[in-house]
């Protein structure tokens, strides 16, 4: 997997105390939701607000690499682009770093796919789309 670009969207947290498993970091199932959160984030920035009840995401795969623990209270960053769309798929890569020390925890490949939420069937990712989801395109 490639590094976060300059213009992927980010946003930074701090992992909750009930993110924290019995092994005193944060359990990977939160990991998969910190990698979805930041997916939904950057749509709602990019998807104009007429168009958002048109479509709805849904992961066909998530590919993740886990590197190194969360601690509670820790800040992270969570960096997401999107690479190539194809028919009703778009390919999406997540790095979740600690901030303090640049260290990176986790680095994720996903393919989600386009839905109509009204039929629940697939629609092709339009080129006006991929203009969204990919400003250097």
């Amino acid at each position: 997997m490639t590094d976060a670009p300059a213009d992927a969207f980010s946003q930074e947290f701090a992992v909750p105390e009930s993110a924290i498993d019995a092994l005193g970091h944060a359990n990977n199932v939160e990991y998969v939701r910190w990698i979805q959160d930041i997916a939904g984030a950057h749509w709602l920035a990019i998807c104009p607000k007429t168009e958002l009840l048109k479509y709805v995401w849904v992961v066909r795969e998530h590919r993740i690499q886990y590197k190194q623990s969360a601690f509670a209270g820790e800040i992270l960053r969570a960096s997401t682009w999107v690479g190539e769309s194809s028919g009703a798929t778009s390919q999406r890569f997540t790095r979740l770093v600690r901030v303090r020390d640049g260290a990176l925890l986790c680095q994720a490949e996903t393919t989600w796919a386009l839905l109509d939420p009204s039929s629940g069937r697939p629609i092709r990712v339009t080129p006006e789309m991929v203009a969204w989801l990919t400003p250097s395109v």
